[in-house]
């Protein structure tokens, strides 16, 4: 009976399936066996060739293994599409940086000269994950600069990357904007140029931006970003302000994680995001110091005016929430305001490790002390026609 269906909603049920189960499906029947090579939607996830082995860290012959099947994969997949009419709607890849890179990047540079293909994403992975040293960075870096170099064409083609783990050289990051034509998404998870280095953006196509725990860039230079709508910034250890807005005209979501230490500043919003109109703020404190300066109407109006939804989450338990009153203040327009408030056990450190690692102590953000209850109703109270969600 499923053999009977139209192509149209095979195609919606296979492509719902793991790429190993959907190549599976090519054993059902001759009509099956073509289902593969003519889906809009290709993704080919390395997690799908990983032995499955609870609580057991991945070895290098793991790696290894799961990268050769999956090149296996990609070839057997993008190589019988070769000649057929249909176009691929996205292509996505997620694989480890190794030897077998680059003839997964050469097998996507052929389907791209070959076919029809609208946005092709990669998600390059390390083998390690959280733990790693300055010397385990630089050999990242360096043999991915090699995949790059290697692969110009599939790099070309790209819409959307995502990166971890690496460390660069001054040239590394220009080159990526420049080869990197089509990229319309970018996320670097632990990347950077070294201690103290500055991260220059220039790019015309580049909708959405995600840096993640770049403990060491000093600060993220967004000098030329004329598409940019979306900026994430996930923990940030400088005592400057962690970006700084050059051209950016359309840039509407902002999103900051970071634990306040005693040594940061407080950041005035007016300052951080001048020459824009936000319309989406979301702000983690994740339960510390609140490093947002209070500022007057008069300065936060011009960025605030066009501002609808703020998110405020994992503020510490006890903290005077009445500074929140300078948002409701400098944006006329909002209509949600979420707060949550929260002292997250998991995260926070504790006894004599704060001084230790410098966590500030004093987190209180006000000197007024209001529960939680009348806190809502007055806050409530300064929203006209608005959700506030507690």
């Amino acid at each position: 009976m499923l053999s009977k269906l139209p192509d149209d909603i095979l195609l919606n049920i296979v492509e719902r399936l793991d790429i190993a189960d959907a190549t599976r499906t090519t054993i059902l029947s001759r009509r099956w066996k073509q289902i593969p090579a003519i889906l809009s939607k290709v993704v080919i996830m390395v997690g799908s060739f990983q032995p499955k082995h609870e609580g057991r860290k991945l070895t290098s012959d793991d790696i290894l293994q799961a990268n050769t099947a999956m090149l296996e994969a990609t070839r057997g997949i993008l190589e019988r599409r070769a000649g057929n009419p249909y176009s691929i709607h996205l292509l996505r890849m997620e694989f480890y940086l190794g030897d077998e890179s680059i003839f997964i990047g050469q097998t996507v540079a052929n389907t791209i000269a070959t076919q029809k293909v609208a946005s092709v994403e990669f998600i390059i992975l390390t083998k390690l994950r959280n733990v790693f040293t300055n010397n385990e960075l630089l050999t990242y870096g360096s043999q991915f600069m090699s995949f790059f170099d290697s692969c110009p064409v599939t790099f070309g083609g790209l819409a959307r990357l995502t990166l971890e783990n690496l460390r660069l050289g001054e040239s590394g990051f220009p080159k990526i904007f420049s080869i990197c034509k089509q990229l319309e998404f970018l996320r670097l998870y632990h990347c950077d140029m070294g201690i103290e280095s500055l991260l220059e953006v220039e790019h015309p196509q580049l909708s959405e931006l995600v840096i993640a725990c770049s403990r060491i860039i000093k600060r993220i230079d967004l000098k030329w970003v004329p598409k940019l709508i979306v900026l994430k910034v996930n923990v940030f250890r400088s005592q400057d302000d962690p970006f700084c807005l050059g051209y950016a005209p359309l840039l509407q979501t902002v999103s900051i994680i970071n634990t306040g230490f005693s040594w940061h500043k407080m950041l005035k919003l007016s300052e951080l995001l001048g020459k824009t109109a936000i319309s989406n703020l979301h702000l983690n404190f994740k339960s510390e110091k609140i490093w947002v300066k209070p500022e007057g109407r008069r300065q936060l109006l011009p960025v605030f005016h066009k501002l609808r939804r703020v998110n405020l989450y994992n503020i510490f338990e006890g903290c005077d929430l009445t500074w929140i009153m300078f948002i409701l203040q400098g944006a006329p327009s909002l209509k949600e305001l979420c707060i949550v408030v929260r002292d997250h056990l998991c995260e926070m450190v504790t006894g004599e490790q704060r001084k230790l690692y410098a966590f500030s102590e004093e987190k209180d953000g006000g000197s007024i002390s209001l529960c939680k209850d009348s806190t809502m109703d007055y806050i409530q109270s300064k929203m006209s026609e608005s959700t506030l969600k507690w």
